[in-house]
């Protein structure tokens, strides 16, 4: 059965444990390694990889230390290069094709970020339980059958960035404005979020983790609710 553990899950640093019962994985590493080691009482010998969606620091700027600690990292090509990922702990993967790590079973896909290549990732166990991954992204072009949990980049919503917009003080509109652009190319709304379940089949998810949510342009509580009413599954929001 898949568990799901958020150790980090903001501009500040993302990290999340993942396991099936059996193979345990690290989700991104923009998280200190001892903070790491903290939220999984010290138990980091089982890990079999991390998975690294792209090159941002609050995703990857302890890869190196992860690295060290004698589990191999996973990033594509791209993302390698742009955070000077090497060595033998790097492994490189590519959109399209598959890979295994023991007992799950991966495949990457393209997500729109604006970074260098980016990447989901859609992993399945030997349970048959199926999980989606994808963050730091304005849109997913796929659709998906017989997922049964969701990790999905929840960040903002359209409404609370132009309700901020308009009540903050006129000399500060410009560079508000200018943030929702970079927003609006780089990140998952609520608005989005809600059009992508629907465009999904959700006949068997039981779990969706919503992730990455914004300080200032979010409300945890409105986002569970809506999104809970739309897919009725049991819906959480990562910690921040």
């Amino acid at each position: 059965m898949i568990k799901i553990t958020p150790i980090g899950s903001s501009s500040a640093g993302n990290a999340y444990h993942v396991t099936d019962g059996q193979t345990d994985l690290l989700l991104e590493a923009g998280v200190r390694y001892k903070d790491m080691q903290r939220a999984l009482n010290y138990k980091m010998s089982g890990i079999a990889g991390c998975l690294i969606t792209h090159e941002h620091g609050d995703h990857v700027k302890y890869a190196s230390d992860v690295m060290r600690a004698g589990i191999d990292v996973f990033c594509s090509k791209g993302t390698a290069a742009a955070a000077g990922l090497e060595g033998h702990r790097v492994a490189q993967i590519a959109a399209g094709t598959t890979f295994t790590i023991d007992t799950w079973t991966i495949l990457p896909f393209r997500v729109e970020h604006d970074v260098e290549e980016p990447l989901g990732f859609l992993m399945a166990n030997k349970a048959g339980e199926k999980m989606l991954f994808a963050t730091d992204t304005y849109y997913v072009r796929y659709r998906f059958n017989g997922l049964t949990h969701i990790m999905i980049e929840c960040n903002y919503s359209e409404v609370i960035v132009e309700r901020n917009i308009q009540s903050a003080p006129e000399e500060l509109r410009p560079q508000l404005i200018s943030r929702s652009r970079r927003l609006l190319r780089s990140h998952f709304s609520l608005e989005n979020v809600k059009g992508f379940f629907q465009k999904n089949d959700m006949s068997r998810v039981q779990e969706i983790w919503l992730l990455h949510l914004s300080d200032a342009n979010s409300d945890e509580e409105m986002f569970k609710r809506e999104i809970q009413g739309l897919t009725g599954a049991i819906v959480r929001v990562a910690n921040r």
